[in-house]
């Protein structure tokens, strides 16, 4: 029986051992008294989609911040154990700046900056020394391409992005995330305000996006992660009950019988 730690979606015969783009051992998270994650540990190969399935309040949120460090801003958080990045520790990289460019992050309501459509896409670029009128248009375009949004705002990129629909919002907030080049983008709910017709064409985008990024996709659309993931990891009061092949775990014998029932609808 292989072990369901180790993807094994991109490996072919003889093929020398991947180094893991993100490694999480041990790590425990509790805000104040209360421990949310209770000593957690897995990985996730580079070009990997992770699906990360649970029911609320199982700590899926808060593993992400902790990944790329949005934690540090809840004062009563406290964390213990390694999560690496690249082979390095962020726990105690100095650089965090750099780490949240390397990680893009999109929350599952829209948070639209009081800019344009087009100053939005191209604030994080700039801020980070990019000038270049040309190439940020290029930019602008494919961010906004990506995230099935162009064709709906390329005639009034000057309008205020916080004047557009909720769903597009959302869109205007995953081509945000896109535009300073993570080699990570960690999706929480994404769709939670976007229709299905456009959650389905951002779907086949991010399925592009695995040829030159890893992916960690959070959501409660357990079809979801059976569409996009290579390894959906069932995550539940902090702890991890399951982590496999995602077929394997929709298959009518995964290993507990907790993650059959929830994927198959009977509790969550």
């Amino acid at each position: 029986m292989p072990n369901p730690n180790v993807s094994t979606f991109s490996a072919s015969v003889g093929a020398p051992p991947v180094s893991p783009k993100v490694e999480v051992r041990d790590l425990r998270l509790a805000y104040g008294a209360k421990e949310v994650l209770h000593g957690i540990s897995f990985h996730i190969d580079p070009n990997e989609i992770l699906g990360v399935i649970g029911p609320a309040q199982s700590g899926k949120t808060s593993l992400l911040r902790c990944v790329n460090r949005t934690i540090d801003f809840t004062a009563s958080a406290r964390t213990s154990g390694v999560v690496k990045v690249d082979g390095e520790d962020v726990r105690t990289l100095r650089d965090v700046y750099g780490l949240r460019r390397k990680i893009g992050m999109v929350a599952p309501l829209p948070v639209g900056l009081p800019l344009s459509i087009y100053d939005n896409v191209a604030f994080a670029p700039r801020a980070a020394g990019l000038r270049d009128k040309g190439r940020l248009n290029d930019l602008v375009e494919r961010c906004l391409t990506q995230a099935a949004l162009w064709d709906e705002v390329k005639d009034r990129l000057d309008s205020l992005g916080t004047k557009l629909s909720g769903g597009q919002q959302q869109r205007l907030t995953i081509a945000r995330a896109l535009s300073h080049e993570p080699e990570i983008l960690c999706l929480d709910e994404f769709s939670i305000a976007i229709d299905p017709v456009t959650t389905m064409r951002i779907e086949d985008v991010l399925k592009e996006l695995r040829r030159n990024m890893t992916i960690i996709l959070v959501t409660n659309l357990v079809q979801q992660a059976r569409r996009l993931a290579n390894r959906t990891m069932f995550l539940w009061n902090g702890e991890i009950i399951e982590i496999d092949r995602t077929e394997a775990m929709f298959s009518d014998s995964p290993k507990d019988k907790r993650t059959y029932d929830y994927v198959n609808g009977i509790f969550g």
